[in-house]
Order: C-alpha cells, then sequence, then structure tokens
C-alpha cells in the first residue's frame, strides 16, 4: 500500500523542518562553546596593540594585564554573601611603604579602573581596523512556503565570501551564492544555481583616502590608544606619589602622636612635682598645671582617634578589608630625615619649556589639539561632489541544475559611475561649521591647559622655597624650645620659676616638634609634585621619593638655578611688591 500524496509532502515538511531546527541548534552550540575563545582572543589583540604602542612611545612595555581574583570565575557563582563576608577579614600585616604601593597596583579599585579604561580604548580600535581587514561571512537562509495554489515548495539561500575597506575610502566583497528551489508538490522540480560575483566601490572625489569618514575613524581611533597609554603612564607615575604621600602622612601622625604622648607624659610629671610641694606652691599653680595635662591628653586621644581614620582611609585606597590590622614602617621617615632636603634648583622658565616637551598629559592636549584641525578638513571635504566608481563582475553557473560548472564565456560585468551633485548642503555645512567651533574650543583649552602648567610650576617653585625656610625656620625653633622646657625644668625645681611660663615652653616645644616633621614631609610632597608637572618623575625606580630627579634629566647645557644660602635674610616686602 503507497503512501498518499499528502503523507509524503507531510513527511518531506517535517523532515525540512528537522534539519532546519538542527542547524539553529549547532549555530547556538558553537556561539557558547567559542565565548572563552573570544575573549581570549580579543586579550589578545588588545594586549597586543598595547604593547606595541608602548613600545613606540617608550621603548619599554608594562605588560598590561586586567584580569582580577574574579575573572576566571563565572559571574553568577559570585554572590553577594561572600562579598560581604570577604570585607570582614581580619588579617594583620606590617606594611613598608613599598609594601603599599604593591597592594595599591593589585588591589586598588582606581587602579583597575584605569586599567580597564586603557584595555576599552584599545579594544575600540580593533573594531576600527577590523573594517579595513578581511572579513569573511557565510550566511544560509532555508524557508518552507505554500503557494495559493496549494503547492509547496522549500528554499535555501547560502553565500559565503569576503569584504574589505580600502585605505582610498572605496569597498571591495566577493562573494559566491547557492540558491536551492525544491517543489514538494505537483511536479518535483528542482533547481539550485550558483552566482560568484565580484563588487568594487570606489569614490574620486568626496570621501576619497583620508577624507573617508572610516579612514579617518582609524586614524582617531590609534591616536586614542596613544592617548591612552600616556594617560594610563601619567596615572602610574601620579598614583604611586598619592601612596608615597599619604603613607608619609600617616608616618607624620604617628610621629605627632608620639610627640604629645611625650608632652602627656611631661605634663603628668610636671603636675605631681607640684602637688609634691602644695604645701610651698600656691593651689592655682597646681590647678594650671593640671588643666595643662588634662589639655594635653584631650590632644594626645584627638591624635589618635585622626591617625586610626586615616588609616581607614588608607586601606581603603589600597583596596584591603576595614578590618585588616596594618602595621606602617617608621623607617621610611627616618630615611628622608637622614636624607634631608633634596634641592630642585630650577629656572621657572625652563621648567616649562621641559614640561611642555616631556609631561604626558600636556603632550595629549597638543595632539589633541592638532586633532580637531583635522576633523576640519575632513568636514570640508563632504563639501565636494561625490562621484562614485562602481564595478561589478559576475558569472553563473549552468541551469538548472549544474551548480559547479561555469562557463567564463558567460562572464558578466558593468562599470558605471554616480555622480551626487551637492545641491543641499545645510548638514554638511552645519558640521563643518561646528567643527571650526569645536577648533576654537579646543585652542583655548590648550592655552587654559598650558597657562595652568605654567601656574602650577611657578607655584611650586615659589611653595617649594617657603616650605625649605619653613623648616630651617622650625629647626630652629625647636632647639630654643627645647632649651626653654629644658631651663624651665631647671628652675621649677629650684623653685624660681612660674608655671606658666613652663607651660608656656611645653606648648612651643610640641609645636616645633611637630612642625619639623610635617615642614620636611611637606617639602618632600612638593618637590615630587613638581617633578611630575615637568616630567622628571620616574617612580619605578627604587625608594624614588629619596631620589634627585633632576640628575641627568636637565639639558647638557642648561644652568641651574643656585639654592638660596641657608642664613639668607628675610626680603622687605617692598622688594616683592616693586620687583
Amino acid at each position: 500500500m503507497h503512501e498518499s500524496s499528502a503523507e509524503a509532502v507531510s513527511k518531506r515538511a517535517a523532515h525540512f523542518a528537522k534539519w532546519l531546527a538542527a542547524l539553529l541548534l549547532c549555530a547556538l552550540a558553537w556561539s557558547g562553546c567559542t565565548a572563552a575563545h573570544h575573549r581570549r582572543a580579543a586579550n589578545k589583540e588588545v594586549y597586543g596593540i598595547v604593547q606595541q604602542a608602548e613600545w613606540q612611545i617608550f621603548g619599554k612595555t608594562n605588560a598590561l594585564n586586567i584580569d582580577t581574583a574574579y575573572s576566571a570565575r563565572k559571574p553568577t557563582e559570585i554572590l553577594p554573601a561572600e562579598l560581604i563576608e570577604d570585607r570582614l577579614q581580619t588579617n594583620r600585616r606590617t606594611l613598608t611603604i613599598e609594601g603599599a604601593l604593591d597592594l595599591a597596583v593589585h588591589n586598588s579599585r582606581r587602579y583597575q579602573a584605569e586599567k580597564e579604561r586603557l584595555y576599552l580604548t584599545a579594544l575600540s580600535l580593533t573594531g576600527s581596523r577590523y573594517a579595513f581587514s578581511p572579513q569573511f561571512f557565510a550566511r544560509s537562509e532555508a524557508s518552507l512556503e505554500r503557494m495559493a495554489g496549494g503547492e509547496r515548495l522549500g528554499r535555501l539561500n547560502s553565500d559565503v565570501g569576503v569584504g574589505k575597506l580600502l585605505k582610498t575610502g572605496g569597498a571591495l566583497s566577493v562573494a559566491l551564492a547557492n540558491d536551492v528551489l525544491r517543489y514538494f508538490t505537483g511536479d518535483s522540480r528542482r533547481e539550485v544555481l550558483s552566482i560568484i560575483s565580484v563588487n568594487l566601490t570606489q569614490p574620486l572625489l568626496r570621501g576619497f583616502g583620508r577624507n573617508s569618514p572610516e579612514v579617518e575613524n582609524l586614524t582617531q581611533s590609534e591616536r586614542n590608544v596613544v592617548y591612552g597609554i600616556r594617560d594610563y603612564s601619567f596615572f602610574q607615575d601620579e598614583f604611586a606619589l598619592e601612596i608615597v604621600n599619604d603613607y608619609f602622612a600617616l608616618l607624620e601622625q604617628k610621629d605627632v602622636i608620639r610627640n604629645r604622648y611625650t608632652n602627656y607624659l611631661g605634663r603628668v610629671r610636671s603636675t605631681q612635682r607640684l602637688e609634691a610641694r602644695k604645701d610651698r606652691d600656691k593651689s592655682s599653680d597646681v590647678d594650671q598645671a593640671r588643666q595643662a595635662e588634662l589639655s594635653a591628653r584631650n590632644n594626645y586621644v584627638n591624635a589618635v582617634a585622626g591617625y586610626r581614620n586615616s588609616l581607614d582611609q588608607f586601606k581603603i585606597k589600597l583596596g584591603l578589608p576595614i578590618g585588616e590590622k596594618i602595621y606602617l614602617d617608621d623607617q621610611a621617615l627616618a630615611e628622608v630625615k637622614a636624607t634631608g632636603l633634596v634641592p630642585a634648583p630650577l629656572d621657572p622658565g625652563l621648567a616649562y619649556r621641559l614640561a611642555v616637551e616631556k609631561q604626558l598629559p600636556i603632550l595629549n592636549a597638543i595632539d589633541q589639539f592638532e586633532d580637531t584641525k583635522r576633523k576640519i578638513r575632513v568636514a570640508a571635504d563632504a563639501f565636494k561632489p561625490g562621484l562614485d566608481l562602481d564595478g561589478r563582475v559576475s558569472l553563473d553557473s549552468t541551469r538548472p541544475t549544474d551548480y559547479t560548472r561555469f562557463n567564463p564565456k558567460l562572464v558578466r560585468a558593468e562599470a558605471g559611475v554616480t555622480l551626487d551633485l551637492p545641491i543641499d548642503s545645510l548638514s554638511e555645512r552645519n558640521t563643518y561649521r561646528r567643527t571650526l567651533i569645536a577648533f576654537e574650543a579646543e585652542l583655548r583649552n590648550l592655552t587654559l591647559t598650558l597657562d595652568s602648567l605654567k601656574d602650577s610650576i611657578e607655584r611650586g617653585l615659589r611653595t617649594l622655597e617657603q616650605r625649605r625656610q619653613n623648616y630651617m625656620i622650625q629647626q630652629s625653633a625647636l632647639e630654643l624650645a627645647n632649651r626653654r622646657v629644658a631651663g624651665g625644668l631647671l628652675r621649677m625645681q629650684a623653685g624660681v620659676a612660674e608655671v606658666r611660663d613652663l607651660v608656656e615652653a611645653q606648648d612651643a616645644q610640641i609645636a616645633a616638634q611637630n612642625a619639623v616633621t610635617s615642614a620636611l614631609v611637606d617639602y618632600q610632597e612638593t618637590r615630587l609634585q613638581l617633578m611630575l608637572d615637568i616630567g622628571a618623575l620616574q617612580t619605578d625606580g627604587e625608594k624614588f621619593w629619596l631620589k634627585d630627579h633632576l640628575a641627568g634629566f636637565l639639558p647638557a647645557n642648561a644652568v641651574a638655578e643656585k639654592a638660596p644660602a641657608p642664613d639668607q635674610s628675610v626680603i622687605p616686602p617692598d622688594e616683592f611688591f616693586n620687583n
């Protein structure tokens, strides 16, 4: 018994549907299986772009890597409860300044964000470059159709080929298309056709070469990578300096705490001496000493609380859980005290010229100003007539079913020229006008950036000299305060001193002790910031905060400013106002 025609058609349609479903499942499986591959491929290409650009700019690479402790895990596995518990860690560690820098590089959220910013900039370049590389494609479309007369037919269209944008502004593509048509009812006709085609489009006037929007997009993407690498490199130095400054600020606070504790103990002893001889001293003297003791104790308590708050903020900056106990190494401050004030004899004009040539953000600002000129040229090109050359060559296979045989004598070729006169150019006019305004705005931004740089350098040099003098003055003040306290104690023991005099001497001593350390740390911070501003700071060296960064940085013919003599007299104000 034979199958009816309807049953046969139904079976063929079901078979076709199963084939289509299998094709879709294979496509989905391929997409899922290659997600990890695409991630690795993106990393390889992006890291290659960054390393190549770094080598061209600096002659070295930083081996960028944006992976974190969570990168190898599936996002669905990382639950809020885990993160909550993670921030409750209570590890203990003694943290040197080098250790703090290392922790910041690996744990800091800001540092990770800057790495990812550079990565995304390079990732954008891969997309721009991709448009100018051979782009292979393979597509298939299957359909089942019921005609008005009851006929059912299936169609499968497939094409495979390659396309490429040209640096001349044109586009070239080569494709092989295959069209299969099959009737399931009536006659069992079957048609299979293959077509090979080559297409070329090339603008001759508007959009030719470097004025092509796609070429301009590629150029800008390449320049953005250079800007991103410069910004990232500057951030590395700036961030390292910030960590160092924060570390020394904490050491300064520790020094203040020790001084306040020592001062508090001294006030306690003074009170005890007066109480021991209160039968001979006025009761008001004892009360005054006790009042000074309480004030010293209050200052000590406040200093400890301030240090603990600052330490917690430092942990956050390093990316450490607040619960971790960290202990800072005082050796770093001792080394700074032993090194003293590293001189920075710079002429303001020379410092400004060095900064314009060496500071990375300034180089970016100058190059971005040049970018706006290029945008004007591209916008002006849009006023030209559009004159495009179009060409197509195609070859069909032998009909109706021999899709593998081609007859070269049946090649079809066509060429033409498309002319687009710029009769209505309002949109192009507005775009062009915007680029001119953007140029003027960027010009103002550049001059403001240059003025701000010059102001920062001159202010830095003035502040550096101010803090040098502050340090010298506070050292003298400390020596004098120490003598006053020692003399006051001796006179008190002899019963010939006023309590008020000793309290004032002790107040002056604690203030001078704190001021000496503060002036030294402030001087170092100002000097290193000045080195960063002129592009001389190199943070990848050992203990860079102690080094003289001007050595080997100044031009060979540069004459350094002479450092002022330590005993320089005070300059009368009219010399500042009138000179």
